[in-house]
């Protein structure tokens, strides 16, 4: 697999970066309406470099959608399937998530396939009929515990990759989000990875994603680190060469953890700018 240098997207003299947030089964609509008025508050009046979203349960997804309908943040769902229509009881589509006014879809949780079936076949499914409403895919793959013992994270984490955006155009491919999780780092148990590990892994999946588009178009697709992330550790995944965001979970379910890693980031983000 060749090497991959990075070339840092900069908007002005600033890394640019994706900080975003998924609920899970939190939040019922009064809970989740307080949430969004709090946030938007907050990024309606900072002047923010990075890219801010929140992935919401069906549930409160449209009146989300239609609370931040003039807002800089991102709504995105956090699931789809890849029917547009049809017996699919329970399930959600891309027409309908289209309909809430949701611009984003995560897809492939760790969770959703360890509970629901989910595998790297039906990520892919699902990516393509996303993209194929304009919808942005948030794609998170991950490994087990296990299989870092066994020391095959980059065999797993390409494999998902490679599946994920199989007969994708590079366009495509460029409309993508990846969300690196791994699974032993999720949860109320989870010890997040080193930064030094972290690093290492988004350039080699970095180099996966090189490697489908051709040596001839430029990799700079976001990729996010998410994984027991809080205030603490923020900086440390950030300040990563490799790293293009994070994807953070139950220190960002009240608005204020949320707002507190995001001022953060920008305050570390304004001081990189400065010194360069």
């Amino acid at each position: 697999m060749q090497n991959f240098t990075r070339k840092i997207q900069v908007e002005g003299s600033m890394k640019s970066m994706w900080i975003g947030t998924g609920w899970k089964m939190n939040h019922l609509l009064k809970d989740a309406l307080e949430y969004v008025e709090i946030l938007d508050s907050f990024v309606s009046s900072a002047e923010l470099s990075s890219n801010i979203f929140i992935c919401v349960p069906f549930t409160v997804l449209y009146q989300v959608c239609k609370k931040l309908i003039d807002s800089k943040i991102l709504v995105g769902s956090q699931n789809s399937h890849w029917l547009d229509t049809g017996a699919a009881t329970g399930e959600i589509s891309p027409l309908m998530i289209n309909d809430t006014g949701a611009k984003l879809v995560e897809i492939g949780h760790s969770e959703r396939r360890e509970s629901f079936g989910e595998n790297d076949y039906t990520v892919n499914l699902k990516v393509k009929s996303v993209l194929a409403h304009n919808l942005i895919p948030l794609i998170c793959i991950g490994e087990t515990y296990q299989e870092k013992e066994y020391n095959v994270s980059i065999e797993r984490l390409v494999w998902q990759v490679k599946i994920a955006l199989h007969e994708l155009s590079n366009d495509q491919i460029h409309k993508v989000i990846l969300a690196y999780e791994p699974v032993w780092a999720i949860g109320e148990k989870g010890a997040p990875a080193s930064s030094d590990y972290v690093e290492y892994v988004h350039s080699q999946i970095k180099c996966a994603v090189s490697d489908l588009l051709g040596k001839d178009d430029e990799t700079n697709i976001p990729i996010l680190y998410g994984g027991s992330v809080n205030k603490m550790n923020a900086i440390s995944f950030i300040s990563q060469p490799s790293v293009d965001g994070l994807f953070i979970g139950r220190s960002a379910w009240k608005a204020e953890g949320l707002i507190s890693i995001i001022q953060d980031v920008e305050t570390y983000l304004q001081e990189q700018g400065k010194n360069k």
